[in-house]
C-alpha cells in the first residue's frame, strides 16, 4: 500500500494552469504575494547563506492552482457598480468567504529557482512546475493563503507509448495550421521528448485551449487518458482551423478555442 505524501505550501492562484516541467515567470506586485516571496527567500538560507535572489539549498516551493471564481488581484480601490464600496484586503481578498471553493482542487507544485526583489518592493520570479497535487484544505489565517496538499502520482495507463507517438504527429499537424502564431508554438518540435508523460504535459501547455480544457488535462487519472483526450482535441482544433482559411492563425491564439 503506497503512502500518500502531504505538505502545507503557500498557495498561488492564477487564471491559468501550470503543468509539471513547464516554466512559470511571475511578476509579483501585490502585497500578499510579496509576503509569500519574502518568506520563500528565507528557505534554505541562514545568516551566512545566499542573499536575496540567489539559489538556496532547499527548493522554494509553492502550490499553483487555477482560479474557478474570483480574481488574481484584489481590488485596491472602490469600483463599479458601487463606487463607495470598500476595497477588499487580506489573503483571501477576491476569493469569497470560502476561498477553497474558488479554486480547482488539482494543481501543480512550483519550484522557484529565481526570486529577485526590485527596488520598489515587487518581485521577479522564475519557477518550474514539478509535481501534481490535490488541495485538501485552504488556510487564510496568515498574510497569504496556504494549503494542505497531497501529491498525485502520475500513472502511465495502457498504451501510453503508442498514444504519445500519435499525439506528437497530431501536434505537428496542429502547429502547421498555427504557423502564423510562432509565440504559441513549441520551438524545435522534432526534438520533443518521447517520454509519454512529458509529451502529455508539453502538448497540454502549448495547445491553444481554455482553462477548463487545460484543467481537465492536468487532472486526468493517468498519462494515457490525458494523451487520448489530447489526440481528440488536437484533431478537432486542427479541423476547425482548416475550415477557417480567412482567419489568420495568429488571431486564433488571442482567445481560446472551444474544445467541443
Amino acid at each position: 500500500m503506497s503512502v500518500v505524501t502531504t505538505a502545507r505550501l503557500p498557495l498561488f492562484p492564477l487564471n491559468s494552469v501550470l503543468f509539471p516541467g513547464l516554466v512559470l515567470p511571475l511578476n509579483i506586485f501585490e502585497e500578499r504575494y510579496r509576503a509569500m516571496m519574502r518568506d520563500l527567500l528565507k528557505t534554505g538560507t541562514d545568516a551566512s547563506g545566499p542573499s536575496e535572489g540567489e539559489d538556496g539549498d532547499e527548493p522554494r516551493r509553492f502550490a499553483v492552482v487555477a482560479i474557478r471564481d474570483g480574481r488574481e488581484v484584489a481590488p485596491t480601490a472602490p469600483g463599479f457598480p458601487d463606487p463607495t464600496a470598500t476595497a477588499e484586503k487580506g489573503p483571501a481578498a477576491g476569493f469569497g468567504a470560502d476561498p477553497a471553493q474558488a479554486f480547482h482542487r488539482v494543481g501543480c507544485v512550483a519550484d522557484a529557482a529565481t526570486i529577485r526583489e526590485r527596488s520598489d518592493g515587487s518581485f521577479e520570479v522564475l519557477a518550474t512546475g514539478t509535481t501534481r497535487i490535490r488541495i485538501l484544505s485552504v488556510d487564510a489565517s496568515g498574510p497569504y493563503l496556504t494549503a494542505e496538499v497531497e501529491e498525485l502520482p502520475e500513472e502511465p495507463g495502457e498504451e501510453a507509448g503508442a498514444l504519445a507517438e500519435g499525439v506528437l504527429r497530431a501536434f505537428r499537424s496542429y502547429q502547421k495550421r498555427l504557423a502564423g502564431a510562432r509565440e504559441r508554438s513549441l520551438a524545435g518540435t522534432a526534438d520533443l521528448p518521447d517520454e509519454p508523460s512529458v509529451v502529455s504535459y508539453l502538448v497540454a501547455a502549448a495547445a491553444v485551449l481554455d482553462v477548463p480544457a487545460k484543467q481537465r488535462l492536468l487532472q486526468a487519472p493517468d498519462t494515457a487518458t490525458r494523451l487520448r483526450e489530447e489526440l481528440q482535441l488536437l484533431r478537432t482544433e486542427t479541423a476547425v482551423i482548416r475550415h477557417l482559411p480567412s482567419l489568420p492563425a495568429v488571431d486564433l491564439t488571442r482567445s481560446p478555442t472551444s474544445p467541443n
